[in-house]
């Protein structure tokens, strides 16, 4: 197969002695030659940055471990989210290292909604609380600080959502993606931006030669999770943060994760698929149908019996989450196909759409029709609450943040790839408006640069157990590191059957007796299951990822289609 990087993957092979389907994951991701060893062994000592590059972090240090050694009352206030819940967990465990057992909130989505709020500022004041730590959150809150201040409640914001304008009123914001950080981090998830934190705050401990100061690799498991679950880029320092901390995530020594494993029918080592769809999903469950502290609270325990009650209940509410999901999932694809083809933007909205499943629909409606998406659930006062999920090249966080500077919105933000908003719903037709003509040219210029990038097409009978072994080398994946794919010429559909969930189990031939077999997720969604189920379909294409599967002790190797084209 010739490419236009045939070069770079030569060099590689030359000046690493690597093999060519190593060379040409790494040449496909623009690995150079001198980026080899760092990308396919990343590690913290290598990429770790100066915490004090970032604003506000000496004086957020500082002001913690004053709080920590006079022995105040601290609580987290944190977002409902994995990457919430496990910045909220690292810190309540670090403090735990000095005999500090810091406070937990976490708002209830439907009730509070988002971030901080002064009702929240006030109770915290009335409990006798003397710092507020906010994890995920605050950046944007600007009138809750404004009344924290009025009552004399110190807050430390921990964030990584973007800003624009002047700074709100607090006693230190840690953030990356302020304008005036200049540290170059602004990739980091929250729970990356805390364990920076957690860095400072040993380095400042040292210097006051406190005694019992942690060690930070026994909470980067908690940063890696958070790291995959918010899908923030895995490069740079992220890429070491996941690579370690699945490490230590895979030792079980944290309690909520061995039970929450436990119930999931999981085993360590720990993979990014297991973090990211089997872990994660069960641990935002709780914020998204109003158990919203018991995610941090999983992730924080030291007691086993908690852990375990929590992750049975987690679980089961994941269950029921999922009936709800689908069901919307069908309601939202029927008002997104009443509405214009040459939409920029998918909006759709509907009274009793649940706030905690909106960010989940909206992503399966931006997968189905390559277009940015909002959905919005109104409640009964007519209020929306949205959440959108965006393509590569299209700045959603940016254009909500313009629809709120244009009065549109009751409150918006969020960052390239997703966001949210509060809107009165006799505006969302304005808001409609407004995003289809902002977000236009973007759009266009976006779905032009549509397409599956092929990592290498191969025979079927070439996938075995060693082409997993080599995919995992260039790992871990995520998002700047997609998982490879893999492209198949002129198959035949061997099988094709329906399984529950809309999704469509399949196999395929090629003329030489290679066989390969697998599933193409929501096929009724994407329309590939009209393809797959049809007994005369004609000889097709085949695009996926491959996927090592283990059952009754027999390996093997999936493929989990992504697209087809008739050959």
């Amino acid at each position: 197969m010739r490419c236009e990087n045939d070069a770079d993957i030569t060099q590689l092979e030359q000046d690493h002695g690597l093999d060519n389907l190593t060379a040409r994951l790494l040449a496909g991701r623009g690995i150079t030659p001198e980026e080899v060893n760092t990308f396919i062994n990343p590690t913290l000592r290598a990429t770790m940055p100066d915490p004090s590059t970032m604003r506000d972090m000496d004086k957020a240090a500082a002001l913690i471990l004053d709080a920590v050694e006079a022995k105040q009352s601290i609580t987290i206030f944190a977002d409902y989210d994995v990457d919430g819940g496990s910045s909220a967990a690292q810190l309540i465990k670090w403090g735990r290292a000095f005999g500090v057992e810091m406070g937990l909130y976490v708002p209830d989505r439907v009730k509070e909604g988002y971030g901080p709020s002064k009702e929240a500022f006030e109770k915290l004041k009335t409990e006798g609380n003397d710092l507020i730590i906010t994890v995920d959150c605050g950046a944007a809150a600007r009138a809750p600080l404004e009344s924290a201040k009025m009552l004399d409640l110190p807050i430390i914001v921990i964030d990584h959502h973007l800003m624009q304008g002047e700074l709100p009123p607090c006693a230190a914001l840690v953030n990356p993606n302020r304008e005036d950080d200049n540290s170059g981090l602004g990739h980091l998830a929250a729970a990356g931006v805390t364990f920076m934190v957690l860095v400072a705050l040993n380095r400042e401990a040292r210097r006051r030669e406190l005694k019992n100061i942690p060690n930070l690799l026994n909470f980067i498991g908690l940063t890696a999770l958070g790291t995959l679950c918010d899908v923030v880029s895995l490069t740079g320092l992220n890429r070491a943060l996941v690579s370690q901390g699945l490490k230590v995530l895979s030792k079980s020594e944290n309690i909520g994760i061995r039970a929450l494993a436990d119930i999931a029918g999981i085993n360590p080592p720990f993979t990014t698929y297991d973090c990211g769809f089997i872990l994660g999903p069960r641990i935002n469950a709780g914020g998204r149908i109003g158990k919203a502290e018991m995610g941090a609270e999983l992730l924080s325990t030291e007691n086993s019996q908690l852990a375990y009650s929590h992750a049975a209940e987690l679980d089961r509410v994941n269950t029921a989450r999922k009936g709800l999901q689908d069901q919307m999932i069908n309601e939202a694809l029927e008002e997104a196909a009443k509405l214009p083809s040459d939409s920029s933007i998918i909006i759709v909205d509907m009274s009793g759409w649940h706030p905690g499943i909106i960010g989940i629909v909206a992503g399966r409606l931006k997968d189905r029709f390559d277009k940015p998406a909002i959905v919005i659930g109104i409640n009964d006062e007519g209020l929306g609450k949205g959440s959108g999920r965006s393509m590569p090249g299209v700045n959603l966080g940016a254009a909500i943040t313009a629809a709120r500077d244009a009065g549109i919105l009751i409150s918006g933000g969020g960052h390239a790839m997703a966001g949210g908003l509060s809107i009165q719903a006799s505006k969302i037709p304005d808001l409609t408006s407004f995003l289809n003509d902002y977000l236009a040219q973007d759009v266009e210029e976006a779905r032009q640069n549509l397409s599956i990038k092929v990592d290498a097409l191969i025979a079927p009978g070439a996938v075995t157990k060693s082409i997993m072994e080599v995919i995992d080398v260039v790992g871990p994946y995520g998002a700047g590191n997609p998982q490879p794919i893999f492209g198949f010429s002129d198959l035949r559909i061997a099988y094709a059957e329906r399984v529950k969930g809309g999704h469509v189990r399949c196999a395929f031939e090629d003329g030489i007796g290679g066989r390969i077999s697998g599933i193409c997720f929501q096929a009724d969604q994407t329309g590939l299951a009209d393809i797959l189920l049809d007994p005369n379909a004609p000889r097709v294409h085949v695009a996926g990822r491959l996927k090592a599967n283990s059952w009754q002790g027999r390996q093997k190797v999936d493929l989990q289609l992504l697209d087809l084209a008739i050959a």
